[in-house]
């Protein structure tokens, strides 16, 4: 029955459009070794069903949406999601942000905090990352991972993909949204050929060695960005949560 109620929470996922959360790499390539030792992959059971990244020792940084997966543990310390060398932590607590509205992403505040049951040791291959505190300027050269799709209506892989985005104006992405929120980032997607699709939701945006956003939705029936008709990836702005996520780290030690 619980697998029954995940499927049927993937198909209605899959069919909110551009309401619902992004996902994979697009044209992208396989992350070096130990070059994102922040990265986390976000597990529903078996299966892969967001990303994430570690920014203190026993808490991971998400998108809010991922909740409704039902995320039972983390990995971390690999590229690949099935080999041996990762290291599996069960999430002891989610954190979603109060105001997130999983059905409509629309409205913003698509960020949660996922508390390990453990704290994971640091070192070569796990490592935290720094947030960012200010807004971006727009023309920041960025990188997102995941291990989400690689194609439209595609399967998430097994190894981390990366991919470079640029940050585009946000006046210009609210223009091709139609409506979006100030708590948010754009970066990739709309014409530029590369970005995110479906499974890379709740990873980093990363700018200048620091998370500046958190994957959040994109255009969900394509991830070819090559027509006109394509709209920018959307992620949520990192430097607006900074108090929000202090108080809950606090709260929850």
């Amino acid at each position: 029955m619980l697998a029954l109620h995940k499927f049927l929470m993937f198909l209605l996922l899959a069919s909110l459009g551009r309401n619902a959360d992004g996902s994979e790499i697009i044209d992208g390539a396989n992350a070096p070794e130990n070059s994102m030792p922040y990265m986390a992959a976000v597990f529903s059971g078996t299966n892969v069903v967001c990303g994430g990244f570690l920014i203190r020792d026993n808490f991971v940084l998400t998108a809010a949406h991922c909740h409704d997966f039902d995320v039972t543990h983390v990995v971390l310390g690999t590229n690949n999601v099935h080999g041996s060398d990762g290291v599996k932590i069960s999430i002891e607590k989610t954190i979603k942000h109060k105001s997130c509205q999983t059905n409509n992403l629309l409205n913003g505040y698509d960020i949660m905090l996922l508390k390990l049951s453990t704290k994971v040791e640091l070192g070569n291959k796990i490592q935290t990352i720094h947030l960012s505190t200010t807004e971006m300027n727009p023309s920041a050269k960025c990188k997102v991972a995941g291990w989400g799709a690689t194609k439209s209506l595609g399967d998430v892989v097994d190894d981390l993909k990366v991919v470079d985005v640029s940050i585009i104006n946000l006046q210009y992405c609210k223009s091709r949204w139609g409506h979006l929120p100030n708590n948010v980032i754009c970066a990739g997607g709309d014409n530029t050929g590369k970005g995110i699709c479906q499974g890379d939701s709740g990873g980093p945006l990363v700018c200048n060695r620091k998370a500046v956003g958190v994957v959040s939705f994109n255009d969900r029936k394509k991830c070819d960005y090559k027509e006109n008709t394509d709209v920018p990836n959307v992620y949520t702005d990192v430097s607006k949560y900074l108090k929000w996520i202090e108080t809950q780290i606090k709260a929850n030690e």
